[in-house]
This record gives structure tokens, C-alpha cells and sequence, in this order.
């Protein structure tokens, strides 16, 4: 085998381990286990997962489509801090897409399939049940693997992907932006949207979608708000 021979034969591995660090670090920034504003440090990532720096940029350069590492020159890779009117857009792209998905998804969708959604929940109303910030990161987890599973039953891959995007961005904007207590699924909207795939009315599902979008949105705090001198900050009076 000659060196080139060798070079792709072991291009697959490299792949598979950059997409394997990709995952790995988008669970952590999902959860919240690495805030906004965190340095990925190349040579550390590498350390960690005992890999070589080319592997781990390939994973940051992915992260970086999806919108969750943001990369500046000569600084470096950090992970995102998405702004109010980023988070804005993120739910006006949903709008755009996932009523197309429940109406394909109403046509589609087995017994199987929703004997899946049921299992997912109970999942949900268990971990709403709960209280601390590690449920609350789960909450949000399960509450983006109802839209994922949904994005699969409408059997299109390409819609998948964006959706894995979508909701990758949605859950990062949830964690830093939700308001202390509110929950995205507490409408129990999820449930009513099932009743609809259920039933095969797609128009329906696609409208209580929207519905639902409307609810996380109004969940958020997306006010913009200024850097105050501390003074000003703290208030006015003596101290």
C-alpha cells in the first residue's frame, strides 16, 4: 500500500472520530456543561480525546454550521453566545419548517411510532416533575427529541438535518435564555400534537406547531439590555 493508498484508507476513522468529538461537545454545550463564551481549546480537546489537532478542527468547523462555536481569527474556537435576535430567528426558521414536517409526518406515522411519542412523554412529564438545574438540562434534552423524532417520521433526511440544527440551537437558546421555573413542554402541547398524528390530521398538528413554537418564544426573556455602569447598575442611592 502505497503512502497515499494508507492515507485514505484512514480518512473514514478521522471522520468518525471528529463526528464522535462533535457529538460529545454538542451534547456538553447543549446541557450546558460548557457555558457560552467557553475557549475549546484545540491541543486540550485533542489531550482529551487523544486525537490529533486536524481531527478536532474538523469537529469545531462542524459545531461551527450548526451555530453553536463560534471561531475568531487568531483567538480561536469558543462556544456560542447567541443574541436575542439570533434566538428570534432560530424560532421564526421553525415556523418556516415544521408545519411541512407534522403534515408529512400525520401521513406517515405507525403504531409503533406513537407507542414511541408515549414513551417520550412520560419521559417528559417525569423530569417536569423534578426540580435543579441537571432537570431542567434533561427537560429541555427530551423536550428537543420529540421535534427530532417527529422530523424522522416525516421521512426526509434532508429536513432531519436541519431540524438536528434547529433544535442543537433552540436548546442552547432555552438553557440561556428561559425564564427561572418556565417550562417549554408545561402546555402540554406535545401531547395535544400527538393526539392530532394520532388522528392523521396534519393540518391540525401543524397548527398547534405554531402553537407551541409561540409558547417556548414567550418563555424566553430575549429583552435586550445594555451594559450599565455598576452605579447605575446597583441604583442611584448612598451606600
Amino acid at each position: 500500500m502505497t503512502l497515499a493508498d494508507h492515507s485514505f484508507a484512514t480518512l473514514p476513522l478521522a471522520e468518525d472520530r471528529a463526528a464522535m468529538i462533535r457529538d460529545h461537545l454538542r451534547d456538553a454545550i447543549v446541557d450546558r456543561r460548557l457555558a457560552p463564551g467557553t475557549k475549546l481549546n484545540e491541543a486540550e480537546v485533542g489531550t482529551l480525546f487523544d486525537v490529533s489537532r486536524t481531527v478536532v478542527r474538523a469537529a469545531l468547523q462542524a459545531l461551527a454550521f450548526e451555530g453553536l462555536v463560534k471561531t475568531e481569527r487568531n483567538r480561536g474556537a469558543f462556544v456560542a453566545n447567541p443574541t436575542p435576535e439570533e434566538a428570534r430567528q432560530v424560532f421564526a426558521s421553525r415556523r418556516l419548517i415544521e408545519p411541512g414536517i407534522a403534515r408529512a409526518a400525520a401521513e406517515r406515522i405507525t403504531s409503533s411510532e406513537i407507542a414511541t411519542f408515549r414513551e417520550r412523554l412520560h419521559e417528559e412529564s417525569r423530569l417536569i416533575g423534578e426540580r435543579g438545574p441537571s432537570a431542567r438540562r434533561a427537560e429541555i434534552h427530551a423536550s428537543g427529541d420529540f421535534h427530532l423524532l417527529l422530523a424522522s417520521v416525516a421521512g426526509n433526511a434532508i429536513l432531519l438535518r436541519f431540524m438536528e440544527e434547529l433544535v442543537a440551537r433552540s436548546s442552547l437558546v432555552i438553557a440561556l435564555y428561559g425564564r427561572s421555573g418556565a417550562s417549554s413542554c408545561g402546555h402540554n402541547d406535545h401531547g395535544n400534537i400527538l393526539a392530532s398524528l394520532e388522528q392523521g390530521d396534519g393540518e391540525q398538528a401543524a397548527s398547534l406547531l405554531l402553537t407551541h413554537i409561540d409558547h417556548i418564544e414567550a418563555d424566553l426573556d430575549l429583552r435586550q439590555t445594555g451594559n450599565l455602569p455598576l452605579r447605575e447598575a446597583l441604583g442611584s442611592g448612598s451606600f
